[in-house]
Formats: structure tokens, sequence, C-alpha cells
């Protein structure tokens, strides 16, 4: 195995994150710690993983989230230290929220500064992610009383680069409205990273187990994630029952044939105008927008890189006036076609760029 995968908090999105690239790209091998007692993953993992990796001359890159003390691994094991060193940062220990200033632990953001030093490469999920957390490295290191380090920005910064969280995107285009699932073919389609590739629709027939996982959510005892994919795809099964009802009246005439898809449309509009809003808390955004969600985020942190203006709210004032216009008329919303970009966040898009990185030619002293 040439790839060598280290995850300290193997759950969330860091163990979809490690299971997708063991997945989909050959010859690697994964290790990992159980999601729990972050802060000890944090302290510990380094020496658990160093007593816990057998020894080979097949390693050629490491990959590591930021949980990981890097610099520890390195020094405890110096075959593992001169692997190409690619260090990955779901989120940063710099501007993580703290209750209060003086309650924030010098040691894990202290750790992942080091663990940089020592990295080839530093990877980040989002532009926001990276700059949050060189700009704030100076101010970080005041709080050494004296002998303070210096230049570390200008020394991390060149090794730094952002590569967006990649989604294996599900299909779910069958239980959509028809307006949203053309579409979110349409938005899916879009050129792959930007560029003058050709054209790259996402596989929306290749991925029917991601859909089979989906529907197995519609639990009436599930969490509140389910009550967004309800949302945006109840509509469509309900018209399919009402379809499945019709056919069993008729099933002989192509008049009636169109009369039943005119009538289904019918009801679906009244529906949209009698059913309330439901609102949630989704965690996973993209995925929620991708399902017909419509998003309401703050103008700040990330979401300004990700969502189109009209998205935002700058106050609490803001929020609350668009949700009262909402409840009032959630049709608003069910209607909607979203107007942001999707397709750089998915896993055809991003899997050129990961295989790149993962990819290392031996180095002279192997």
């Amino acid at each position: 195995m040439s790839i060598l995968i280290l995850e300290a908090f193997y759950g969330g999105s860091h163990k979809q994150l490690v299971d997708l690239l063991q997945e989909e790209l050959e010859d690697s091998v994964l290790y990992t710690l159980p999601a729990k007692k972050w802060h000890w993953r944090a302290r510990t993992s380094a020496l658990y993983f160093s007593q816990n990796i057998p020894t080979s001359e097949h390693y050629r890159i490491l990959f590591a989230s930021s949980v990981l003390n890097l610099t520890e691994l390195a020094a405890l094991r110096p075959d593992l230290g001169k692997l190409k060193k690619i260090l990955y940062f779901h989120e940063n220990q710099l501007v993580y929220p703290v209750k209060k200033c003086q309650e924030r632990d010098f040691q894990y953001g202290y750790n992942q500064i080091l663990s940089c030093l020592v990295a080839d490469v530093v990877v980040f999920n989002s532009v926001f992610n990276m700059e949050s957390f060189l700009t704030s490295i100076g101010k970080f290191m005041k709080l050494i009383p004296d002998h303070r380090p210096k230049d570390l920005e200008s020394i991390i910064r060149p090794k730094c680069q952002v590569i967006y969280f990649p989604i294996r995107f599900p299909d779910v285009s069958r239980f959509m409205p028809k307006h949203k699932a053309a579409h979110l073919q349409k938005i899916l389609s879009l050129k792959e990273n930007g560029g003058n590739a050709p054209s790259t629709a996402l596989p929306f027939q290749q991925q029917l187990r991601g859909s089979e996982n989906l529907l197995k959510s519609f639990d009436s005892k599930s969490g509140p994630c389910d009550a967004a994919q309800q949302e945006s795809l109840g509509c469509s099964v309900r018209q399919a029952s009402y379809l499945k009802t019709f056919n069993s009246s008729d099933d002989s005439s192509t008049h009636h044939g169109e009369h039943k898809q005119n009538w289904c449309d019918i009801l679906a509009e009244a529906d949209d105008q009698q059913r309330p809003l439901h609102i949630v808390w989704p965690h996973r955004w993209l995925e929620a927008v991708y399902c017909g969600c419509y998003p309401l985020c703050p103008k700040d942190l990330v979401y300004p890189e990700i969502f189109p203006a009209e998205y935002l709210y700058s106050t609490p004032e803001q929020l609350s006036k668009r949700l009262q216009n909402f409840c009032k008329r959630p049709d608003i919303t069910r209607k909607h076609l979203y107007k942001g970009e999707m397709a750089p966040f998915s896993w055809a898009a991003l899997h050129g760029k990961f295989r790149s990185l993962l990819t290392a030619e031996p180095r002279e002293d192997l």
C-alpha cells in the first residue's frame, strides 16, 4: 500500500472523507481511532499510531486530518516522517468558537501550527478556513509570554491550498418535483473544476445505493435532516401515490394518461399552498440544497464563499423577516430554483485534484 491514511477522529465528515478516499483510490490503507473524546485524540493519537502502524517499504504518502499531531508522529516514526505528508483541515483551532477567550486551550492550536510546519502540503476545505487560520497565527503566537517564533505564516502559506470537501451525491432526482429535478441536472452539468474540460454531469443512475440509503431515512422517528428531505422530496412521493391510484382505475387510454399527469400537477400545486413550511437545521448544507432545500445562511464565516448573496442575511431581524415571509408563502421556496453552484463540490469534479495530491514520486532516501 503506497498511500497511508490516518484519521484520529473517525466520525462525521472526517469519516466520510477518508472512507471515500480509500474506496476511490487504489493502493491505500486506512488506520483510525473512534470519534470520541476529541481532546484526548488530539493529545495522544500520534503515540498510538506510532505503535500500531506496521513498518512498510511501500508507503509513499501519508494523509491525515489536523486532529493528529503530525510533528509527534514524524519524530516517533522517522520512517513515516520521510513520506510526502499531507495535512487536511476540516476546521482549525485558532478560530474555533469557545465560550470565553481565556478558555481556549493554547496547545491544540499550537499543535496544528507545528503540524503545518512539518507537513509537505496543507489542504483546507475552504478559503475561509485557510485564511482564518493563516491570518490568526501571528496574534495566536503572541499568547506566548516571550521568545516568540516569527514569520510562521510566511513559512506555512506556500504549502497551503484549498480543495473543497468532496460529496458523492446520490441519485434523488426521481423523488423530486420535476422542475427541481430538471434544474438539478442542469446545474450539475457545469464544466469540471470550472475550467475548459468537457462538461461532467454527476452520474445520476450510477449511485442508486445512495438513493436506497436516503429512502431508509424516511422514518417517522428520524431526526431533523429527514424533515428536510421530506419537505423537498415528499411532494413527488405523494404525486407517485396519486398516479398509482389513478392507474388502478384505468390503464387503457392514452388520453386518460395525459389527464392523469395534469391532475397530478393540479393536486401538487394545491398541496404546495396548504402544506406548512418545514424549517430545519440540516448540518450538511451542500447535500440539503441538492435535495431541494432553500438555504438561508448568515453573511459570515464560509457561507458567502459558497452561497449567492440572496441566500444570506446580515442581522437576526433580517432572518426573522425572511422566515415570516416564507411561512406565509411556503410555495415561494418550493417553486424556487437554486441559483448557486453544486458541481464544484462533487467528487466527480474533485477526484482529479485528490488523485493528483495523493501521487508522489518515491523519494531518494526511501
